[in-house]
């Protein structure tokens, strides 16, 4: 309870005032960008940012609508309001949200959190910079006076001549003129008053005295009423499935977008945050976030720098944040309808150019040809085809191309000693002394270090090399993993061996290596008196059968 009940300090009340601050323009375009609505963004920030606060795994971090998850979102809204109307759309939407997060939470419980750290950078950056490019690209309609079009990238380059046929030249202006002020806005004035926030007070009143609005769409009234309770729907028919697969995506998507939140939090404070209880609040989060019909989010790199950097410590600031939200939502509620949509389309924009990972974009090609390959290929499969397939084709590519890399470095610890290579062989001088006698007659099969599936097949080749010989020691002593392929590929060595009518001998080495052998019952193909404890333990024994 401790963690909860320390005095509130002053940097705690400063940066959750100013994360709040940062907030309202964000959720605001978040919540129109998706089409769930603006309220939907607002109550999504209040909401997960206090419920993650409360039951997270970082002090510090503030949680929210994202643009990767308002980017998944859009899409969701879209395919099931078209398929199941308006109204039975937006249930399993939320729905979708709901599930989501009960997976989060589930991914916290059984302490997988750990597993997301471990992803390939050049996927994460792939990824996120594709989200990124899309959040910019579905931008132009509202920047050219438009309503948002259907079909991804995709529809929008189809509807492009039709786009650009009308324009509504002040809304460009507002557009472009914010885009100007993000780009040469004083760093210094930034974490006193934030950009997004003095485009768009500067904007709102601008348009406010113009007469008629000239003719520019606003957001319009809003309705801060309480939120809808949304009771969990799942559609009887045949795309029932397809909520539960949106929800594991969501899922995924959250979980990575914030466990990175975190660690960048980390590296600011110093400290570490506990990855298994992040998921489970930010799961909490969005389990409620469905419930109650607001945008889901996850870990906001923006509002937890902001956070932090105004002296933010403890979770009084996540707390005191989503108080301060409140305030200033109803404070400034009658002003939130007068907000120009293209200003909105701005912001969108400038959080998009801001998740393009352009240090390793720019560096990329310096570092590794295979990581440049797989970020530009998870990006451009992100825009133009699928969020999912991105990521699953990445972590597969990556991982496919590290055990490679791995399976050739281990060959190297894979050795058939024989007469000829006895020079190079990992034996002590005693060992030497006895292998020189029996040469000609022994092959000594010397693993070690983690034995990967990669590793099979080097194994698979140096099974000719048995013929020759009479006796075969395999050799394990110094190997400190056996995968379950290497672990079959020996098998197979041995039997091949025994059918050959050769003398087989064992040494096991390590405890677990011997546990995973007795698994295979490869002790009793070889039989009790053929296992050693050590190498020179075998070597003696043959020598001993050879003279």
């Amino acid at each position: 309870m401790a963690d909860y009940l320390g005095r509130i300090q002053k940097g705690d009340m400063y940066g959750g005032l100013v994360a709040a601050i940062v907030s309202i323009p964000i959720a605001l375009t978040f919540g129109v960008a998706s089409g769930a609505g603006p309220e939907a963004g607002l109550y999504g920030a209040v909401i997960i940012g206090l419920v993650a606060t409360l039951f997270g795994g970082s002090k510090t971090l503030i949680s929210e609508p994202t643009g990767p998850m308002t980017v998944f979102m859009t899409a969701v809204f879209a395919s099931n309001i078209a398929e199941y109307g308006l109204h039975s759309g937006i249930t399993y939407s939320f729905t979708i949200v709901f599930f989501a997060g009960a997976i989060q939470i589930l991914l916290g419980y059984f302490k997988l959190g750990r597993y997301f750290r471990l992803m390939p950078y050049s996927v994460i950056s792939g990824f996120m910079s594709g989200i990124a490019l899309i959040l910019i690209v579905m931008q132009l309609p509202a920047f050219l006076g438009h309503d948002a079009v259907k079909g991804g990238i995709i529809g929008l380059i189809k509807k492009l001549p039709e786009l650009l046929s009308y324009v509504n030249y002040w809304e460009l202006v507002i557009g472009l003129s914010a885009l100007l002020v993000f780009l040469f806005y004083p760093k210094s004035w930034q974490r006193r008053f934030p950009s997004q926030l003095a485009v768009l007070i500067f904007f709102s009143f601008l348009v406010y005295l113009l007469p008629g609005n000239a003719g520019i769409r606003l957001i319009g009234a809003i309705d801060l009423g309480w939120p809808n309770f949304n009771l969990p729907v799942i559609p009887l028919d045949h795309n029932w499935s397809s909520v539960f697969l949106d929800a594991f995506l969501l899922a995924l998507l959250g979980s990575i977008d914030t466990i990175l939140t975190a660690l960048i939090a980390d590296s600011l404070t110093r400290e570490e945050h506990n990855s298994n209880r992040e998921l489970m609040g930010q799961g909490l989060a969005n389990l409620t976030a469905g419930l109650l019909g607001t945008l889901p989010g996850a870990g906001a790199t923006m509002g937890t720098v902001v956070n932090i950097r105004t002296g933010a410590r403890s979770r009084w600031s996540g707390i005191m944040r989503s108080v301060f939200l409140v305030v200033l939502i109803f404070g400034a509620a009658p002003l939130i309808q007068f907000i120009p949509l293209a200003l909105l389309a701005a912001i969108a924009f400038k959080v998009g150019l801001d998740i393009l990972d352009w240090s390793f974009i720019k560096r990329a090609h310096k570092i590794s040809q295979k990581a440049l390959y797989i970020m530009y290929g998870v990006l451009l499969v992100t825009v133009f085809v699928d969020l999912v397939i991105a990521v699953g084709l990445g972590i597969f590519l990556a991982n496919m191309l590290t055990i490679e890399k791995l399976s050739h470095l281990q060959s190297f610890n894979l050795r058939m000693v024989s007469d000829r290579t006895v020079d190079t062989a990992p034996l002590e001088d005693n060992e030497k002394e006895i292998f020189d006698k029996i040469r000609e007659q022994v092959y000594l099969f010397y693993l070690s270090g983690p034995m990967i599936f990669g590793v099979a097949r080097a194994i698979q080749r140096e099974r000719k090399n048995i013929a020759p010989c009479q006796h075969l020691i395999l050799d394990l002593q110094d190997v400190t993993h056996l995968d379950t392929t290497v672990l079959l590929a020996i098998e197979n060595m041995v039997d091949e061996a025994l059918e050959l009518g050769k003398s087989v001998y064992l040494v096991p080495g390590r405890k677990n290596v011997e546990k995973r052998l007795q698994k295979l019952e490869l002790q009793q193909k070889i039989g009790e008196e053929n296992i050693f404890r050590d190498r020179l333990s075998a070597l003696r024994h043959v020598e001993a059968l050879t003279h």
